[in-house]
Formats: structure tokens, sequence, C-alpha cells
């Protein structure tokens, strides 16, 4: 009787345990970096190559948002929009050269890594060869800047002093299901490597504590 009696209390917790609403594992919140943006008079839109690649024209308007960010959807837009005139009124064109005018937000003290206090932001007109890239425009303006060895841009203006687009981690539970960015529908988390129990699983622990139960009444039957 006693040997029931423990089963079903082990089956209690194990399946308690189970179906426990909000249990899960940590994950990422997102990254922290900086973010490339372009401008065309009126809004910000997520670059679609990065600065190193892009070749902006005279009067372009180039941006960076220092932010944390799950992805491009997500990502912090500069809080600033100033059109090129703005920016770069003032800087006369020139033969063989173009004018881009560059904006640095290095974001709020939220989202700035630990010990650390964002800079002023900066709204800067960089007049570069007519070939040169936005990296090219930004290093006109934001010294000193840091790439990492995969050429991923860590700092500008020296911000932040270290750390490279490293992964915040969310210590709160996975949800259950998760909104699917890529599908625009429903995730099951176990299906992204969450650890919900399958129905399986529950089905079966049910079907082990049914039997438990009967045989604890079988027991007591059997002693009256």
């Amino acid at each position: 009787m006693r040997r029931v009696v423990s089963l079903a209390a082990v089956l209690l917790a194990f399946t308690g345990a189970l179906t426990l609403p909000g249990a899960g594992t940590a994950h990422a919140a997102g990254y922290r970096y900086w973010s490339f943006w372009e401008n065309d008079g009126a809004a910000w839109t997520y670059a679609t190559q990065g600065p190193a690649l892009a070749r902006p024209a005279d009067g372009a308007v180039n941006g960076f948002r220092f932010a944390v960010s799950a992805d491009s959807q997500d990502a912090a837009k500069p809080r600033e929009t100033p059109d090129f005139t703005a920016v770069c009124g003032s800087t006369p064109a020139k033969s063989g050269s173009k004018r881009v005018a560059v904006v640095v937000d290095p974001g709020t003290e939220a989202d700035a890594p630990d010990g650390e206090r964002p800079p002023a932001p900066l709204a800067a007109c960089a007049r570069v060869d007519t070939e040169a890239t936005s990296a090219d425009a930004l290093a006109a303006v934001a010294k000193p800047l840091r790439y990492n060895s995969d050429a991923l841009l860590c700092g500008i203006t020296g911000y932040p002093k270290s750390g490279c687009g490293e992964p915040i981690p969310d210590t709160g539970p996975t949800p259950t299901p998760t909104a699917s960015r890529a599908t625009g529908g429903l995730q099951k988390a176990d299906e992204d490597g969450g650890d919900t129990p399958s129905v399986g699983i529950l089905a079966g622990a049910a079907a082990v504590l049914t039997l438990a139960t009967a045989a604890i009444w079988q027991a007591r039957r059997r002693r009256d």
C-alpha cells in the first residue's frame, strides 16, 4: 500500500511539472548592435546592404542606431529624421566629391552595456570621394570606428568600448505558442527548441497515474 501511495505521489509531482504553465528555457531577447539605415527625406528604411558595400549618392542621408533588437523588423530607428539640407546645407557641392548627411544615434541608457553611457547623438555632413561607401562617409565624421575580425561594425565614436553584436539573454519563460515573424503564424515552442512536453508524454503520464489510482482503490477494497 505504501509503495502504491508513494508511486502516485511521484507521478502527481511529475505530471504537475510537465503541465506547469510558463515552464520553458531561457532564450535570447535580442542582440546589442549598430544598425544601418537610409533616409528618403521622409522616413528611415533599414538598409539592404552593409555600410561597407553601400555607395550613397550626393544628397543621401545615412543613419546608424545602437540598440538591443531581435531582428531587422524589430530594430530601433534613429530617433531624429533630419533632411539633407538641415545637415549639409552649409556645405557646398564640389567637383570630384559628394556630400552625405550622417546621423549617429547611440540609443538610450537602457540599451547601453554595463558600465557605459551613450554619448550625445551626432549629425554631420561628410564630404567624400564620389566612389566612397557609407562606411567611408561615417569614418569621415565619427571616428574612431571599431570593427571585429568579420568586418562587423562594433563601435562608433568609441562607443561602446567593447562587445560586438552579443546576444542579450532573456531570463523569462519561453512563450507557448510563440509568434513567428517569418511565417506570420503561430509556432509551438517545442518546434524551435522549447521544453513544452508533447501530447504523447502528457497522455502517458496521465495513463500511468490512472493505473496507480486504480491500484490504490483495489488495495483499500481488499483491506476493507
